[in-house]
């Protein structure tokens, strides 16, 4: 399997949303990272606090670890990777194995932008990877996985309208080779995540609530419970 380095980072113009931080605008439409989707899962309210609000917590020691783990995979993986275009690399793999890590991935239309921890690329198939810590599947894991998945469909898309080649999420524990979930974006899936993102973008118009999670056990290990009015724990 070859190793790609894929700069994908777009040229797209963008403003910075007036009140939510870390939304961009992009073409009318507000743009999200689509790692919220793993917060959203856990407590929509906590996007709130952290977002709108603008409340700020320190970083777990899971968070610190995971972010010590992601720098050490990503030097790694530098050092054998050669630099190379989406398009090259598409076009390579239809022959040959490929594989990057870090990808950014970007889609206006839906409003959601990130980057994926690996991309592998067969002549068959795509394989979007997650790294996670642990080796349960939450649902909120899988719906970041699934607009990872949305988005590099559409930028598949792009470049080659005539591409049959199915897309695999795969949710994998972090630092191992252990995929512990996998499954096929077809129609179903990605009727599922784009009705959530819809949800999202409703979040950020105030057309839709913020709901708290109603698990005081979720509370009780939230970064934001001292500040939070819902907080049960």
């Amino acid at each position: 399997m070859e190793n790609k380095d894929i700069d994908n980072y777009s040229n797209y113009d963008y403003e910075n949303h007036p009140n939510i931080k870390g939304v961009q605008v992009i073409n009318g439409v507000n743009n999200f990272p689509i790692s919220w989707l793993n917060i959203q899962g856990y407590c929509e309210y906590e996007l709130y606090l952290q977002y709108f609000k603008g409340v700020v917590a320190p970083p777990t020691m899971a968070m610190r670890t995971g972010t010590k783990v992601h720098n050490q995979l990503e030097q790694e993986f530098k050092k054998t990777a050669k630099p190379a275009s989406f398009k090259e690399t598409m076009e390579t793999s239809k022959t040959i194995e490929t594989k990057t890590r870090e990808m950014f991935i970007i889609e206006p239309e839906y409003g959601i932008r990130g980057f994926i921890d690996e991309v592998q690329m067969t002549p068959n198939e795509f394989i979007i990877i997650d790294d996670k810590p642990g080796t349960r599947a939450y649902p909120s894991q899988i719906n970041q996985v699934r607009a990872y998945c949305l988005a590099f469909k559409s930028l598949v898309e792009r470049e080659d309208e005539n591409n049959t080649r199915k897309i695999i999420g795969a949710l994998r524990q972090r630092g191992t080779d252990n995929v512990f979930y996998t499954e096929e974006f077809d129609e179903d899936v990605e009727k599922e995540i784009i009705y959530l993102i819809d949800r999202m973008q409703g979040l950020f118009d105030g057309t839709k609530p913020f709901v708290p999670t109603k698990n005081p056990n979720k509370c009780k290990s939230c970064r934001f419970n001292d500040v939070c009015e819902y907080n049960q724990s």
